[in-house]
């Protein structure tokens, strides 16, 4: 029964690869199968879980990205006629382009130091999560979220502070990156 359980590890891993394009990935941080990051920089001891899906997102040290989380992507332009990407210049999943608009720039998404993302989050592209922040499982974050407080629902809201205010400010001082 171990055994099994470890070549279906191994077999996941090894078959099921995760697909990274234009990332910086530090040497002590981990990605796992079946993840799709494009534009992704992940700091020190960190990690995303399988099946995430993550564009244009700055992550930084000691980070926990539980399994299937999507965070941030792409944005489509609402004040035009058309949100479909043909009427935009540039390569498209479709393949065809009607007209040279230029397409939309996807805003960074920035997840601070220390922050817990649990199982199946989506985080709106161009959101900042603070420095120890957690957030609940199935959460969808549109808005900031401010460092050492918990967030939880759709749309995620403030459930409480993780620390009272004493110990989140000596917290904030602790220099997470060096």
């Amino acid at each position: 029964m171990k055994f099994s359980y470890y070549l279906a590890k191994a077999l996941k891993k090894l078959l099921n690869p995760p697909a990274l394009k234009n990332c910086s990935i530090d040497q002590t941080a981990r990605v796992c199968s079946r993840s799709e990051l494009s534009r992704v920089t992940i700091g020190r001891y960190s990690y995303v879980g399988s099946m995430c899906f993550l564009v244009n997102v700055k992550i930084g040290a000691f980070c926990s990205i539980a399994d299937r989380c999507c965070i941030g992507g792409a944005t489509h332009p609402i004040q035009r006629v058309s949100t479909s990407p043909v009427f935009h210049k540039g390569r498209n999943i479709l393949g065809r382009n009607f007209t040279e608009f230029p397409a939309i720039k996807t805003t960074q998404t920035i997840i601070e130091d220390d922050v817990w993302l649990g199982m199946g989050c989506f985080v709106k592209s161009g959101v900042r999560i603070g420095c120890g922040a957690v957030v609940g499982m199935g959460s969808v974050i549109t808005h900031d979220v401010p460092p050492y407080e918990i967030w939880a629902g759709n749309p995620a809201r403030k459930i409480r502070d993780r620390f009272d205010q004493e110990v989140a400010n000596a917290l904030k001082e602790i220099p997470w990156t060096q």
